[in-house]
């Protein structure tokens, strides 16, 4: 046993030896990226777990794994990393298209999703993201995100070798497979978490568990309570009298990864799941995965560290593989995990909030603010921009951003809770709150797209409100990305309420089940299925052949309309994309464009454009126009 050493000749030796004995004799492309991320990966071991005794066998252990699992992976997936490799950018283009669904709600099983590839194919997709689908627990299970094994499909949905089968045939057909990596926390049934309250040697310090409060109460003085309604505080109760940490439901147990062998367990799992052919990692929860006393625990230092050390391993083992963060943290948090190094991908929660809190004040000020100062990302990353997610929406904007425009955050955000949950006069939204918490005046949101936007109540704009906000997300740059059945116009499904296993959870109103009726109609126009399916794939066949809606950076283009929202797209030629947010046509003045030539093009119906009297954009109306400088 040894600490890691400053000087990391011995440790560098120690760690190939371990690999020489995984791989049985020399490989070019495995000693390459191991001479490269050896040293980056020392240097971060150091800076996690530089007091530890065991540190130089836990950098061997980790490098052993990633060598093994290299021998193993399969040929094609071996050609998959070189192709990747030499288009290390290959998901930045205008042609990307992001699917997500249920696999039960949506097809009943993985064999099911292989039957809709030739509708995934027809809709344009090439990135197709599936819900947890791991083995959890019967009954609430935070909808898969209680894992109790990281290597077993529940059984309902089907095996491993189905998902395998099911990633090689989306992958023929140019879809990449994309899951849930819940690496904050495991289900309290996972063998890991038995393990580790029994006491067993190796796993006793695998979570946090307390013999009394004393410990619970000091952190619980500094860290967010994020399920109130499910316990009180940071801590459950094990039945033995100690306390275990949790920060989300009383059974997802949080991980320690202040010990080494929990980030080599977690990298195995990794590792196994990219070997069965999945080629996006979504990283849940990643504020939260590194705890220190007085703290929030929340966005450490130790959280980036960690996360480019997973990378790391992950570039050795299976170098095609990219990471999706998932933090829905102020926005100047959501950034810092946006880089080559940490999280290639990264959800857009500002924009997709601030979307629906143009919809709501008919006034796009804000969501202008951060298209202008916080959409730029660093080169070789890209938001994923989605319209709504499997999960609440959170109004996660920064309270300085609305202080500029006059707007004050927390009755801002009241009233957005108000008016998409029924409570405000007039409003056109059905949403259901989601975690209300009446002694901190907080709730989030949950509703499908179409009933959030106005369908469901029968409002005149709700249709276009659905295609304006979806074409916000596809023209903004990054990978947009669809939550299936949103093409369709599905609306809320409230009998979630009589399921014992779903009712205390209001997110189960959006997550309809798949609506073959809706599906059969999406090319009639006399229905709502038809009409809204028509005008989307329109907009995405539209972002296919346009190249400026790659991840280029995004420049602004103000109007003196609080009401519109602007930007160019520029890159061989100049997309202008205008969308009105308001209940009434806006008409953009010639001068305001007059940095353009009158001739203009409508990028979706390629129709020719004369701005020289200026522009009428409707009522939740929106133009995407070829244009050329002056």
């Amino acid at each position: 046993m040894a600490r890691l050493s400053p000087d990391p000749t011995t440790d560098f030796e120690a760690a190939r030896a371990a690999v020489r004995s995984e791989l049985g004799g020399p490989d070019a492309s495995f000693d390459a990226r191991l001479q490269e991320s050896l040293p980056v990966l020392h240097d971060l071991f150091r800076q996690l777990y530089g007091e530890r005794e065991d540190g130089r066998e836990a950098l061997a252990a980790v490098v052993a794994s990633a060598a093994a699992s290299w021998r193993d992976r399969p040929d094609d997936l071996k050609a998959l990393d070189r192709r990747r490799t030499a288009d290390p950018g290959w998901y930045l283009s205008e042609r990307m298209l992001g699917g997500v669904c249920y696999v039960d709600r949506y097809a009943g099983s993985l064999r099911g999703i292989r039957d809709r590839i030739p509708y995934f194919r027809e809709l344009g997709l090439t990135y197709l993201h599936l819900m947890p689908l791991f083995a959890s627990p019967e009954g609430n299970n935070d909808g898969g995100y209680a894992v109790s094994s990281y290597r077993a499909v529940d059984e309902k949905l089907g095996t491993m070798d189905d998902l395998a089968e099911l990633a090689a045939d989306l992958r023929e057909a140019g879809i990449s497979l994309v899951v849930d990596f819940i690496f904050n926390h495991t289900s309290n049934q996972h063998e890991w978490a038995q393990k580790a309250v029994a006491g067993e040697p190796g796993y006793e310090d695998f979570y946090l568990i307390f013999p009394d409060r004393t410990m619970p109460d000091r952190y619980e003085e500094t860290v967010r309570e994020i399920f109130p309604d499910d316990h009180p505080g940071a801590f459950v109760q094990l039945d033995d009298g100690r306390w275990i940490w949790a920060t989300f439901y009383h059974f997802q147990w949080d991980l320690n990864y202040a010990n080494p062998a929990v980030f080599r367990a977690m990298a195995g799992e990794m590792l196994f799941l990219a070997n069965q052919g999945v080629e996006v990692l979504r990283m849940d929860a990643v504020a939260f995965i590194w705890k220190r006393l007085g703290t929030t625990c929340e966005s450490l230092p130790e959280a980036h560290l960690l996360l480019r050390a997973f990378n790391q391993v992950l570039s050795l083992g299976a170098p095609s593989v990219l990471f999706k963060s998932e933090a829905i943290v102020h926005p100047d948090e959501v950034i810092t995990y946006i880089s080559t190094d940490e999280c290639q991908l990264s959800y857009n929660p500002l924009q997709m909030a601030l979307g629906w809190e143009a919809l709501a004040t008919r006034d796009g000020r804000l969501l202008q603010k951060a298209l202008d100062e916080r959409h730029a990302l660093p080169a070789g990353t890209a938001w994923v921009n989605y319209v709504r997610s499997h999960d609440d929406i959170g109004w996660t904007f920064a309270d300085e951003d609305a202080a500029a425009l006059g707007i004050d955050g927390y009755s801002h955000r009241r009233f957005l809770n108000d008016f998409y949950v029924g409570r405000f006069p007039g409003t056109f939204s059905r949403g259901v709150p989601f975690q209300e918490n009446p002694k901190a005046g907080d709730a989030r949101v949950t509703g499908t797209t179409a009933s959030l936007a106005g369908v469901e109540a029968g409002d005149p704009g709700g249709e276009d409100r659905v295609i304006l906000a979806h074409a916000l997300a596809l023209s903004t740059g990054g990978i947009p990305l669809l939550y299936l059945g949103d093409e369709l116009g599905q609306l809320n499904d409230y009998s979630y309420r009589d399921d014992p296993a779903h009712a205390g959870d209001s997110r189960w109103v959006h997550r309809p089940a798949a609506d073959p009726v809706a599906f059969a109609a999406r090319h009639d126009p006399t229905t709502v299925a038809g009409r809204i399916h028509t005008r989307l794939t329109a907009l995405i066949e539209a972002r296919r052949r346009t190249p400026e809606f790659a991840d280029i950076p995004l420049t602004p283009f103000h109007t003196p309309h609080p009401s519109v929202v602007g930007f160019q797209r520029i890159g061989e030629g100049v997309v202008l994309v205008l969308a009105n947010v308001g209940d009434d046509a806006v008409v953009v003045e010639a001068d305001t464009l007059s940095g353009f030539r009158a001739d203009a093009t409508d990028v979706v119906t390629g129709e020719d454009v004369d701005l020289s009297g200026g522009l009428e954009l409707p009522a939740h109306g929106f133009r995407w126009l070829r244009v050329r400088p002056v």
